[in-house]
């Protein structure tokens, strides 16, 4: 399983996935250019302490994503608000790779519609989105639920 942050914009919601992946032993990819700068360094201190201990792969855009993830089994996997599939009746796999917006605009509907499969988390009515961070954290938590995968 993998977390592919698309374009992001915040550095603490990097950072607070970074240290969410490294504790539960999940890659990262990072679909650029960020809304940061995103060197080593930076990528460690947005993650505080756990940053050097988090997988991360840096991609120069989405067509390089796409072909370095090309050949394998892996399942793209969009999270949107747009989605047609509910969190709760998606069904994930150990391959999947996570694909999330950005803070500030979502995904593109080329890259949205790209996915395998696209979910959306419920909120209640009137809402438009939840913070990055913590639908990366809902939607990974579900997943290694489902699949197991869960570190002890």
């Amino acid at each position: 399983m993998r977390i592919a942050l698309y374009q992001p914009d915040i550095a603490g919601n990097v950072g607070t996935i970074l240290r969410l992946a490294a504790c539960w032993q999940v890659a990262v990819d990072i679909i650029l250019p960020c809304g940061f700068p995103a060197s080593d360094a930076q990528l460690r201190r947005a993650a505080m302490d756990y940053g050097g201990q988090a997988d991360v792969t840096r991609h120069a855009n989405f067509a390089s994503f796409e072909a370095a993830r090309l050949g394998g089994p892996a399942r793209l996997v969009a999270f949107t608000s747009t989605g047609d599939t509910r969190l709760t009746q998606a069904v994930f796999r150990p391959d999947d790779i996570f694909l999330m917006g950005q803070e500030s605009a979502g995904l593109p509907s080329t890259v949205r519609d790209s996915a395998d499969l696209r979910v959306r988390i419920p909120m209640a009515a009137g809402f438009r989105s939840l913070n990055l961070a913590v639908a990366t954290g809902i939607a990974l938590g579900e997943a290694l639920r489902q699949t197991g995968l869960f570190p002890e």
